[in-house]
C-alpha cells in the first residue's frame, strides 16, 4: 500500500511540474484547440514589441498583468505592471500611469508587501491630475502605515468609499467595501463584515468572478460562525449557477467547498460525494490541479478510515484517465506556452531596448548634426551680415569721399571770385560776397554727411548758391527756381550735393560764354509718385563748351560728371531709391542743356 502511494505521488509531480516531452505532444496537439485569453494578450504583446509601438506595449503590458490577477499569481501580474509603468512613463501619459501605479499598489499590498504598496500609492497619489485620485490614494497610504490599527484602518477605508462613491468609480468602491469586510473581521465584527460584503457585492455587478470571491468570503464567514446552513446554502447557489453557465472550474472549486463544510458539519457522507464529484469533473474537463486536490483529500479521508479499497479504485480511475487528462489539460498547455512565449518576450524586450538604444543615439548625433548646422549658419549668418556692414560702411565712406569731393573745386572757384572783387577795388561787393559765402559754407559743412536732406533745406542751399554766383556772374544770367505746390518741402527727402554740381556746370561751362543774358532753370515737380528735378540753361551747350574748354577744365568735368554717377549709383545701392540722372543738350535751333534728376517721392529715410 506504501509503494502503491509513493508511485502515485510520483505520477502528481509528472502531472504538476513541467514535463519536457509529453508537454510539448500535449502542445502540438492542442492547435486545434482555441487560444485561451491569456495567450491572445501574450501574442499581442509580442506583436507590439516586434513592431516596437510604445503604445501598444504599455496596454498590452497592462493587460497581462490583469490576466495573471485575475488568476491570481499576483507576482506575475506585479512584475507587469511595472513594465508597463515604464512604458506609459515614456509616453508621458499621466492617467495611465497613475492608474497602473494604483494597480502595481493594490497588488503589492495582497502580497502584504507594505512598504512598497505604501510608496506607490504616494506615487500615484502625487501624479494624479484628479485630487479626489489624490486623495484616495493617500488614504490607502495611511491605511497600510496604520495595518496594525484596524481601528485607525476604518476611518481611511470609510473616507475612501465616500469619495469613490463621488466619482462613480463601481469597481473601486466594491474594492473597498471588501477592506471593510476585512477590517471588520480583524475587529471580530463579523455582522458588519457580511454587511460590508454584501455592500460590496451591489457594486460588483456584471463581474462574475469578483461576486463569486465576494460570496466565498461570505460562506467563510458563515462558517467560521458555526452557521454551515448557510454557508452551504451559499455554495450551492454558486454551484448552481456555475451548472447552469456551464463554468466547470467553478463548479468544482464549490463543491470542493461544500466538502469541507460538510465534513466540518460532521456529514463524511455528503462531503465524499461532493469530492468525489469534483474529482470525476476535473478527470473530464482536463483541470489536473483541481483533479489533484481533489484526489488527495479522498485518499486522505480513505487512508484515515482504513479504507483502501476505495483508494485503490480512485488510483485506477486516475491512472486511466492520466493520459488524457495531460492532453486535454489547458492550464498546463497555457503555462507551458507562455513559458515559451515569455522566453520569446524576453528576447524581443531586449532588442526593443537595442532598438530605443540605437534610436537614442541616433537621435543624439541628429541633435548634434542639427546643432552643428544651426551654429555654422549662425556663424555664415554673422559673417554674412559683417561682410554685408562692412561693404554698407564702405559705400557710405564712399559716398562722403564723393561728396567731399566737390568742395574743393567749389570753394577755389568762389576765392577767386572774392580775389576777383579785391582786385577791381569792389570791397563792398567782396564783404556781401564772403558773408553769403560763409553762411553758405556752414550750412553746406553742417549737411556732409547727411545722404539725404530736406527738399526746403537744399532748396534754401541753392537759392544762396545761385545769389552767391549772380553777384559775380549778374551780367551773364538770371535765374527761376520752382517748386510743385503737391510737394511738402518740409517732408520731401532729395539727395544732399546732387543738385548743385550741376547748377554749377550750366553756369561755368554754358552761361558764362554768353554774349547776352541767358536763364537758368530750377523746377522741381512732382510726377507719379516721383520727384522729377529739372535743370534747364540756355546756354552754349555741351558741343560748343567741349570746344572752348582747356585739357584741365575738360578732365575736371569729366570727373564731375563721374563723381555725380557713383553718388547716384551707391544711393542706389544703399537706399534701393532708383535714383535716376540723365543729360542732354537741347535741339537747334535752341541752345543749351537740361539735366534731369528722378526719384521716388521720400518722406522718411527707413
Amino acid at each position: 500500500m506504501r509503494l502503491l502511494t509513493i508511485y502515485f505521488y510520483f505520477l502528481l509531480s509528472l502531472l504538476l511540474f513541467p514535463f519536457g516531452a509529453v508537454a510539448q505532444d500535449t502542445i502540438s496537439k492542442s492547435k486545434a484547440m482555441p487560444a485561451s485569453k491569456m495567450r491572445k494578450v501574450t501574442n499581442d504583446l509580442k506583436k507590439s514589441l516586434d513592431n516596437n509601438d510604445e503604445t501598444q506595449i504599455a496596454q498590452n503590458y497592462e493587460r497581462l498583468a490583469n490576466e495573471f490577477l485575475n488568476k491570481g499569481d499576483n507576482a506575475k501580474a506585479e512584475e507587469y505592471f511595472k513594465k508597463a509603468i515604464t512604458s506609459y512613463t515614456k509616453l508621458k501619459l499621466v492617467d495611465d500611469k497613475t492608474r497602473v501605479t494604483r494597480s502595481l499598489a493594490k497588488v503589492q499590498e495582497s502580497q502584504k508587501n507594505y512598504e512598497s504598496a505604501i510608496k506607490n500609492y504616494e506615487v500615484a497619489g502625487a501624479i494624479a491630475e484628479d485630487k479626489s485620485l489624490e486623495k484616495i490614494n493617500a488614504n490607502d497610504a495611511n491605511r497600510l502605515r496604520s495595518v496594525a490599527s484596524p481601528i485607525a484602518q476604518a476611518g481611511y477605508v470609510d473616507s475612501n468609499i465616500e469619495l469613490l462613491k463621488k466619482e462613480n468609480k463601481k469597481d473601486e468602491v466594491s474594492d473597498a467595501y471588501v477592506k471593510k469586510a476585512e477590517n471588520s473581521l480583524q475587529q471580530k465584527n463579523k455582522e458588519v463584515a457580511i454587511e460590508s460584503y454584501n455592500q460590496a457585492l451591489a457594486y460588483a455587478k456584471g463581474k462574475p468572478a469578483t461576486i463569486i470571491k465576494i460570496n466565498n468570503e461570505i460562506a467563510k464567514v458563515y462558517a467560521s460562525d458555526n452557521q454551515f446552513d448557510k454557508a452551504i446554502g451559499i455554495n450551492e447557489k454558486l454551484l448552481a449557477e456555475a451548472k447552469t453557465k456551464q463554468d466547470f472550474t467553478t463548479q468544482i472549486k464549490q463543491l470542493q467547498s461544500l466538502s469541507t463544510l460538510y465534513f466540518k458539519k460532521e456529514e463524511p457522507n455528503k462531503a465524499i460525494t461532493a469530492l468525489k464529484e469534483a474529482f470525476t469533473l476535473a478527470l473530464q474537463k482536463g483541470n489536473s490541479a483541481e483533479a489533484k486536490k481533489s484526489l488527495t483529500s479522498l485518499t486522505q479521508y480513505y487512508n484515515e478510515k482504513g479504507n483502501n479499497k476505495e483508494s485503490l479504485e480512485l488510483y485506477n480511475q486516475f491512472l486511466q484517465n492520466f493520459d488524457q487528462l495531460i492532453q486535454s489539460d489547458t492550464t498546463l498547455i497555457d503555462a507551458k506556452t507562455f513559458q515559451v512565449s515569455e522566453d520569446k518576450i524576453r528576447q524581443l524586450e531586449k532588442e526593443k531596448l537595442l532598438k530605443d538604444e540605437l534610436i537614442t543615439k541616433k537621435n543624439t548625433f541628429n541633435y548634434f548634426l542639427l546643432g552643428s548646422i544651426a551654429l555654422l549658419l549662425l556663424l555664415f549668418s554673422w559673417i554674412v551680415k559683417t561682410l554685408f556692414s562692412i561693404k554698407t560702411k564702405n559705400k557710405e565712406i564712399a559716398l562722403q569721399s564723393l561728396r567731399r569731393e566737390m568742395n574743393p573745386h567749389f570753394i577755389f572757384n568762389s576765392l577767386n571770385s572774392v580775389n576777383q572783387f579785391i582786385a577791381e577795388n569792389k570791397e563792398r561787393e567782396a564783404n556781401k560776397y564772403l558773408t553769403s559765402y560763409s553762411n553758405l559754407m556752414r550750412n553746406t559743412m553742417e549737411n556732409s554727411n547727411k545722404d539725404f536732406v530736406t527738399l526746403d533745406n537744399e532748396l534754401e542751399q541753392l537759392k544762396k548758391y545761385l545769389e552767391l554766383e549772380h553777384l559775380r556772374f549778374h551780367d551773364k544770367f538770371d535765374f527761376k527756381i520752382s517748386v510743385d505746390p503737391e510737394l511738402d518741402s518740409e517732408r520731401t527727402m532729395v539727395p544732399n550735393m546732387i543738385i548743385q554740381p550741376h547748377l554749377e556746370n550750366s553756369i561755368w561751362h554754358g552761361l558764362r560764354y554768353l554774349e547776352a543774358k541767358g536763364l537758368l532753370q530750377l523746377q522741381v515737380q512732382l510726377t507719379n509718385e516721383k520727384v522729377v528735378v529739372r535743370i534747364e540753361d540756355n546756354g552754349i551747350g555741351l558741343a560748343k563748351s567741349q570746344e572752348l574748354k582747356t585739357t584741365n577744365q575738360k578732365a575736371h568735368q569729366s570727373r564731375g560728371m563721374s563723381n555725380t554717377k557713383e553718388r547716384i549709383s551707391l544711393l542706389n545701392e544703399l537706399y534701393k531709391k532708383n535714383i535716376v540722372f540723365q543729360i542732354s543738350e537741347k535741339a537747334l535751333p535752341e541752345t543749351g542743356t537740361v539735366v534731369e534728376i528722378i526719384f521716388p517721392l521720400i518722406d522718411k529715410i527707413g
